[in-house]
């Protein structure tokens, strides 16, 4: 008897990796321990996504309103960045992972935008998965600096693709499934326009435990749903 056949998991995955500074705290240990042992479970999750043959991951990094926390913790938060693009380039390579960032970049270090732009250059024809760093991202300044090139692009017919193809995420299909960890259960100023007709899967793990069982779970819950691009129910 032949094995059932699996459906084919979401094109395009977003996930709000939320709780870091929560799985320290419940261990006595400070904010960058969980920084820290976030950072691996990106690793993880990255190889889960390109595994389960997911074509586009989008990750929630650093948002917009993350340059308000403190130096210190800002401070270690781009030192794991720095250590992220050295360190997982080469899996990158050997794995077909095509690298993005996508937000505002010009608020981040010189060197930091360098390694960005040399990894973003290394990888580009990489077909395997695309990886989006939402690094220095808001979803209103997203769909703000768009409809600032609209006008500086002297577009006066403006539709939905016209401003899609100036997001940051120009090029890349909107995300199917968006995850957020920690139990929480808002968007966060996240891929505000891009995100109109994804499924919502909040699930109540710490992100820094999180790794290919909890991504096969969120998958799972997002085949049972029934997606109806906004038309009408039964």
């Amino acid at each position: 008897m032949d094995a059932p056949t699996l459906p084919p998991p979401p094109r395009h995955v977003a996930i709000i990796m939320d709780g870091n500074g929560r799985w320290a705290r419940s261990r006595g240990l400070p904010r960058t321990a969980g920084h820290k042992r976030g950072a691996d479970a990106v690793r993880r999750t990255v190889e889960a996504a390109r595994t389960m043959g997911v074509s586009y991951l989008t990750l929630y990094a650093f948002s917009s309103e993350n340059w308000k926390r403190p130096e210190t913790e800002i401070s270690d938060l781009m030192g794991l960045l720095r250590l992220y693009l050295r360190n997982e380039l080469r899996t990158m390579l050997k794995n077909g992972v095509r690298l993005r960032v996508i937000g505002d970049r010009t608020r981040l270090a010189p060197d930091i935008i360098s390694l960005v732009e040399e990894t973003e250059e290394m990888t580009k024809d990489h077909t395997a998965m695309t990886l989006l760093l939402a690094l220095s991202y808001g979803g209103r300044q997203d769909i703000l600096q768009a409809a600032q090139r609209l006008v500086r692009d002297g577009v006066t017919d403006v539709t939905e693709a016209a401003l899609s193809e100036r997001l940051w995420t120009a090029g890349c299909p909107d995300p199917d499934l968006l995850i957020r960890t920690s139990g929480e259960q808002r968007i966060s100023n996240f891929l505000l326009w891009q995100c109109a007709y994804a499924e919502f899967v909040f699930q109540d793990v710490l992100w820094p435990d999180y790794g290919s069982e909890y991504l096969q779970a969120a998958i799972a819950e997002f085949h049972r749903r029934e997606r109806r691009f906004g038309t009408t129910g039964e």
